[in-house]
């Protein structure tokens, strides 16, 4: 039975609590879907089916005898490749660590069994989850569940997690964002993913590409679901200094107010520059949507955004990602270079020729002009723009060069990198398709550690439009 398949986490979570549907039949119906569907999909590494059955037996049981931990008790998830999982590889898209077994769950894993959730499984991502396109030439490449006549790219890193979203095989997967991870294949696959601010959620016990820049977030249909998880798994963990000294906000007590009397910024400077004609038309009708739902949209320049990303003065600035991973896969690179997914690697010794007088520039300079922006975009709550350049494109059009994967590489990382240098949070919600039925992603950013606006400007455009609720067939 494939009714659950529709259905989000609150609703989920209601039949549950009626009792209308056990957490057994919930978790045997999304394992069997999994058996079905995956072998065209490839969402899934590995399928935890023996942890997910025990798991839904203790939900059920303790829903049963009246005791209910919370909205997601009884909710199965996902969690990509980069997640440690108990006597599971963590893998990170290579062959190469299937011996990296990890001794116990992520504390972010640990939170979300502590909610009750049950983990089916772990997700593909692109290799060291360095790549914005979705392709990994080692271990597998999912694909974009919204063509079945031919392979078409998935967005990445996180794109697994988002594949089996959008496919209806959990109805929530969790992802890392380091430039855009989280938010291209939450556009591509026509799902919502949060991208969390750094310090909002512990990384310990996730593989990691880059300590400045990764955050873990959620891939769900909905803003709410997607609430809903981020509220359960952020807060300090002295694994993650990052997060010592922050205190959790409640994105639940907001979700629903509405956008009346806020001012958003729909941003010019670059975002716009080259993007596929059917992309800017949806994105703008969605800040008109917004407006008619009383908020006040204006547009605005942010000369910040280039530069923050080098320009044409400073081009190092572009790889400080491929730097920190040089120095978390020094010993692979050294030792199986040859083994790792030559794309990937490629872009990875670029880290090695930078040196640290062009790395401190520029985290100095990002520090800089973070507060820059913030200055002269005081009173503005929220910035929109269009999550990628362009929807998702056939994998052999963007795989048939190494140039080629590196354009198309470039252009779907091109929104999404400067909030993450900038340190904004924020949302891709879908808001749109293409002719040939491709889904368009807003992109809703806010500043740092204000998740709770981004939430509630994403749930009130989701409010009043269904393009979330669609799903491919």
């Amino acid at each position: 039975m494939d009714e659950w398949a529709d259905l989000g986490v609150s609703e989920l979570s209601e039949l549950l609590r009626l009792r209308d549907l056990s957490p057994v039949e919930l978790v045997t119906q999304v394992l069997d879907r999994i058996d079905e569907h995956d072998g065209d999909r490839r969402a899934f590494v590995t399928v935890t089916r023996e942890r997910a059955l025990a798991e839904a037996a203790v939900a059920e049981r303790e829903l049963a005898g009246g005791s209910v931990r919370g909205p997601l008790h009884g909710i199965p998830y996902a969690v990509k490749d980069l997640f440690d999982v108990e006597g599971e590889a963590t893998g990170a898209g290579t062959h190469l660590l299937s011996g990296n077994v990890a001794a116990s769950d992520a504390p972010v894993v640990r939170k979300l069994s502590d909610a009750g959730m049950v983990l089916v499984g772990k997700t593909h991502t692109v290799q060291f989850a360095y790549g914005g396109v979705g392709i990994n030439h080692d271990t597998s490449t999912p694909s974009n569940p919204w063509r079945r006549d031919e392979a078409y790219v998935p967005g990445g890193s996180s794109s697994g997690s988002a594949v089996a979203v959008a496919s209806g095989l959990v109805p929530i997967a969790l992802g890392t964002d380091t430039s855009g991870s989280v938010r291209i294949p939450a556009s591509l696959c026509g799902i919502t993913g949060l991208k969390t601010t750094v310090g909002r959620v512990s990384r310990a016990g996730v593989y990691p590409l880059s300590a400045t820049l990764d955050s873990v977030g959620p891939l769900a249909r909905s803003v709410a679901d997607c609430a809903l998880v981020y509220e359960a798994i952020q807060g300090a963990d002295a694994a993650d200094q990052t997060t010592v000294g922050q205190t959790a906000h409640d994105v639940l007590s907001t979700i629903g107010d509405g956008v009346a009397g806020m001012r958003l910024a729909l941003i010019e400077t670059m975002f716009f520059d080259g993007v596929d004609p059917e992309v800017a038309a949806a994105v703008r009708a969605a800040c008109e949507m917004l407006a008619e739902l009383g908020a006040d949209v204006v547009s605005i320049d942010a000369p910040e955004v280039v530069e923050v990303m080098g320009g044409s003065g400073a081009p190092h600035r572009a790889w400080t990602v491929a730097a920190e991973a040089c120095v978390v896969n020094r010993r692979l690179l050294d030792e199986s270079f040859d083994e790792l997914d030559q794309v990937v690697a490629d872009r990875m010794l670029r880290g090695f020729a930078l040196s640290a007088v062009d790395l401190l520039e520029s985290y100095e300079a990002w520090r800089r002009l973070r507060i820059s922006f913030a200055e002269r975009t005081a009173g503005i709550d929220a910035f929109l723009l269009p999550s990628t350049m362009l929807p998702a494109r056939p994998v052999a059009e963007v795989d048939a060069s190494p140039e080629s994967y590196s354009r198309f590489n470039a252009q779907y990382l091109r929104n999404t990198s400067p909030g993450n240098r900038l340190e904004w949070c924020g949302l891709s919600v879908p808001c749109g398709f293409t002719g040939d039925g491709l889904p368009i992603g807003l992109m809703i950013q806010s500043p740092a550690m204000h998740e709770h606006v981004a939430v509630q400007i994403g749930h009130a455009f989701q409010q009043a439009t269904d393009w979330h609720r669609r799903r491919p067939t």
